[in-house]
Parts: structure tokens; C-alpha cells; sequence
């Protein structure tokens, strides 16, 4: 069945104009043609009417009218979103065994989809390759998680006493040495450090809030299985989540969604993958080197430096120090410079070509703004925080780059260089096969315009660019 043709209006050929007057052109629809007629000078008031001057617009009057009444609105809308924020964050701590569950389970999930497209690629069933790559996450993480409790549980008070007695000997040679440094200012600073840890936020974040023993034990439990279960989830019904969302919104602002997600699965599993290979790296060099050296509790303290690469900057150079001062204990001070060389190759080896190499331009963040993240996050979250931060602050710039247009790209004729290398943006990290599909999705609703898409009489089939953009947000289940 065909759609009827409207009536045909005469036109001078010469002028390419449609009946409204405006440029329609071989394939132009009476949609396209919409925009022009009411943008046609028709539009607007007559040239002689009082709107047309903005000198005889009336001057608004009142007490909130002047720069004082403006300011003062401004000032409450800013206190009414700030509100806002405190209720939502209220409510979000209120429930931070779910929050973090869900975080973590959202970054796995990111990391380990990759390996299930690969095997769906392979003609696998999704169902076959989720179960098997979630097994085998499950595997991995229940392996590291026990090889550490069982190398350094029983070791780890004579750990913590090597650590403490090489700090009192470093004290005692810089109370000693030639720079003149105040014995009451190091006790001071380090009974500081010694509350912070021990009672402070920080011990808090660790704790989880929670009371010690059975109700720990028991938070701790039933965030584990919630994790579980919604990484299960997100392996297997990611793609349907996705498209059930995205099918809420329309043109630019599905595209938009679209992107969001595959950034911030881009983001975050690149992140992991990346930070886990370095990590690995790093825990090797050390302690091989801990170990060719003789410096007890080299297994244990390998382990530290692999948790700790997971916190950008600082963590390998903590678990370094640490390392340092247990070699001052046992073998002496050049056994303990000899570690400290070590840590520092190290991490320029991982600063100029391990992190380059394995994550490319997966964080895109200063070194500053990575510093504060791990601030925050430490204070508000404790150890969770600490690793959480970096790459949801990495996921949050990326998001205002998606909807935010705002920034001035390129150099600038005042300003001078762009600081923002153009591969660093988030449109630069897009295939090309993403960029179609987000370029038909803005398209869609133009297109289902068109005879055979919505009628008035009733819902219309979907045209073939529909039900395409749909297809491939289908496709791009596996991606979490």
C-alpha cells in the first residue's frame, strides 16, 4: 500500500523554491522544509511594531530586578542545588553497601566484556560465554584474594614490627644527622599519621561504618554476594539494559547515551586491564629484587606493592618505602638504598613506558586532579575510595566532554595551544563504526517521518534506519 502523494503547487522553476517559499530540493520533506518557513522572515514582528526595538521593551521593576535581587536569586538557586547534591550523597552513604557493590561489579564488568565478545566471535553462545567468563573472573579475583590472606596472614606482625623499627632508626638518624630536624616535631607528625590511621576517617572508610566482628563480617558477606550477582547480570543482560534505556530517549540525546555508555565502559575497563598488567609487573621487579637481596618478607611485601599499584601515584611509593624499611631492619642501610633505587626505576619504568604502552590514553587526567581524587575518595570511602576515585573521576570527565560542547578546542589567538591533546578528547576515542551509529541515531526521528514511518491514525512500522540503530545497540550488547 502506498501513501498518496500530496497535491502538486505550482512553482517557478527558476527560483528551486517549494510552496512555503523555502529551498526544498530533490528530497527535501515537508519536515525538513518546517525549520526554514518559520525561520523565514515571517517569523518575526513587523518592522514597524514597538518589539522591535529593544529600547521600548518595559524595564522590568521590582526588588528583584536590580544586580542585588539578581545576585540573590543566583544565590538561592545555588543553595537549592546544593541541597540537592547533600540529600542525594546523603542517601547514597546511606546505602554504601550497595553503592559499592555495584561500582565494583560495573568495573569488572567492563573489563571482562571484551572476553565475552571474543568468544561470542567464536560462535559461542552469549549465555555459554558469560557463564564461562564470569567463572573465570571469579577464579581469578578468589585467587589473588586468597593468595594474599594466606601470604601475609602469618606474616604479617612480624611485617608490621620491621616496618615500625626502621622508621625509629630512620628518626634517630635524622634527629642525629646534619639537617637540623626537631625530634618533637617528627613524634608529633607521627603520632598525627598514627591517629589518622588508626582512628581517624580513615580507619572508618576501612571499617565500612560498621561495628566490628559478626556485623562486619556480615556487611562485608552481603556486599560480596550482591556483587556477584549484578556482575552475573551485567555479563549477561548488559546489552538489553542498554537498549531498554536508550529506547526512553530520542535523536541527539540517545546518541549522546550511546556514547556515554561506550566511553565509560571504554574508560573503566581499560583502566583495570591496564592497571592490573602493571601492577603485576611492578610486584614482580620488586620482589625479585627483594629477593635476589635477601630481605625477608619479600612474598608478602611483593603483595602490597600489588594492591598498592591500584592506587595511582602514591600506592607504589608507599608499599616502595615500606619495603625500604624492612630492608633497613634486616640487611642494613645499603641493602635499603639498594630497594629504594629499585622502587624508583621502577616507576619510571611504569611512569615512561609500562602506563603508555598497556593503558595508551585510557585516564586522560592530571596528575593533580589524580591527586585530589585519591584525596577524596580516601577520606569519604577509606581503601574503597581510594581505588574507586581515580577511574570514576576518568568516567565523570569523560561524560562532560560527551554533553558539554561548551569547550573551545584547538589554539586560540589570546589563549595561545590547545592544553588538551586532541587524542585525549572523548570523540577522538570513538571507532569509526561508533561514530555512524551515533550520527543515524540523531537522524532517526527525521527519517521515521517520512511516508511509511508514524502515521496519525495509529503506532507506524519502523523504517529501515530505525530498526538498523536498533539492531546495533543489540550488537553492541557485549560491551556491558
Amino acid at each position: 500500500m502506498t501513501t498518496p502523494h500530496p497535491p502538486q503547487h505550482q512553482q517557478d522553476p527558476s527560483s528551486g523554491t517549494g510552496p512555503h517559499g523555502a529551498d526544498s530540493g530533490p528530497g527535501r520533506t515537508a519536515l525538513d522544509a518546517a525549520p526554514d518557513r518559520d525561520a523565514g522572515p515571517s517569523a518575526g514582528p513587523p518592522a514597524g511594531s514597538p518589539t522591535s526595538s529593544p529600547a521600548a521593551l518595559p524595564r522590568p521593576s521590582g526588588p528583584w530586578s536590580d544586580g542585588m535581587g539578581r545576585a540573590g536569586a543566583r544565590a538561592g538557586q545555588t543553595l537549592l542545588i546544593a541541597a540537592v547534591v547533600v540529600g542525594v550523597l546523603w542517601l547514597l552513604l546511606r546505602v554504601s553497601v550497595v553503592l559499592v557493590a555495584v561500582l565494583v561489579a560495573l568495573i569488572l564488568a567492563a573489563a571482562v566484556a571484551p572476553l565475552v565478545r571474543w568468544l561470542v566471535d567464536r560462535n559461542w553462545s552469549h549465555l555459554l560465554a558469560t557463564v564461562t567468563a564470569f567463572l573465570g573472573i571469579l577464579v581469578v579475583v578468589g585467587g589473588v584474594i586468597t593468595g594474599v590472606v594466606f601470604a601475609v596472614r602469618s606474616q604479617w606482625g612480624t611485617l608490621v614490627d620491621s616496618a615500625v623499627e626502621g622508621w625509629g632508626q630512620l628518626q634517630t638518624w635524622l634527629t642525629s644527622g646534619p639537617l637540623p630536624i626537631d625530634d618533637q616535631a617528627l613524634n608529633d607528625a607521627t603520632e598525627q599519621v598514627t591517629d589518622f590511621l588508626t582512628t581517624g576517617d580513615f580507619a572508618r572508610g576501612l571499617a565500612s561504618n560498621t561495628l566490628t566482628g559478626l556485623s562486619a563480617a556480615t556487611t562485608f558477606l552481603t556486599g560480596l554476594v550482591l556483587m556477584i550477582v549484578v556482575l552475573f547480570f551485567l555479563l549477561k543482560d548488559g546489552w538489553k539494559i542498554t537498549n531498554f534505556t536508550l529506547r526512553w530517549f530520542r535523536d541527539g540525546t540517545r546518541a549522546k547515551l550511546a556514547e556515554s555508555v561506550d566511553r565509560s565502559s571504554q574508560v573503566l575497563g581499560g583502566y583495570v586491564r591496564g592497571t592490573a598488567t602493571v601492577a603485576a609487573v611492578d610486584a614482580v621487579v620488586i620482589g625479585a629484587g627483594l629477593f635476589i637481596l635477601g630481605v625477608p618478607l619479600a612474598l608478602p611485601l611483593a603483595v602490597i606493592v600489588f594492591i598498592g599499584a591500584f592506587i595511582p601515584i602514591v600506592g607504589a611509593t608507599v608499599a616502595g618505602i615500606l619495603a625500604a624499611l624492612v630492608a633497613l631492619v634486616a640487611n642494613g642501610p645499603v641493602e635499603a638504598l639498594i630497594v629504594v633505587a629499585i622502587v624508583v626505576a621502577v616507576n619510571q619504568l611504569e611512569g615512561n613506558l609500562l602506563q603508555p604502552v598497556v593503558m595508551g590514553r585510557t585516564l586522560s587526567l592530571h596528575a593533580l586532579i589524580v591527586l585530589l581524587a585519591l584525596t577524596v575518595g580516601t577520606i569519604v570511602g577509606g581503601i574503597f575510595g581510594a581505588i574507586l576515585a581515580v577511574p570514576y573521576t576518568a568516567v565523570a570527565w569523560t561524560l562532560i566532554q560527551v554533553w558539554s560542547d561548551r569547550y573551545q578546542t584547538g589554539p586560540d589567538p589570546v589563549l595561545g595551544e590547545d592544553p588538551l591533546d586532541p587524542k585525549d578528547r572523548a570523540a577522538a576515542k570513538a571507532t569509526p563504526a561508533q561514530r555512524l551509529r551515533y550520527q543515524r541515531m540523531r537522524r532517526q526521528r527525521r527519517r521515521s517521518a517520512v511516508p511509511g514511518g508514524a502515521g496519525p491514525h495509529g503506532p507506524a512500522q519502523a523504517s529501515p534506519e530505525v530498526e538498523d540503530a536498533g539492531t546495533a545497540a543489540a550488537d553492541r550488547g557485549s560491551q556491558g
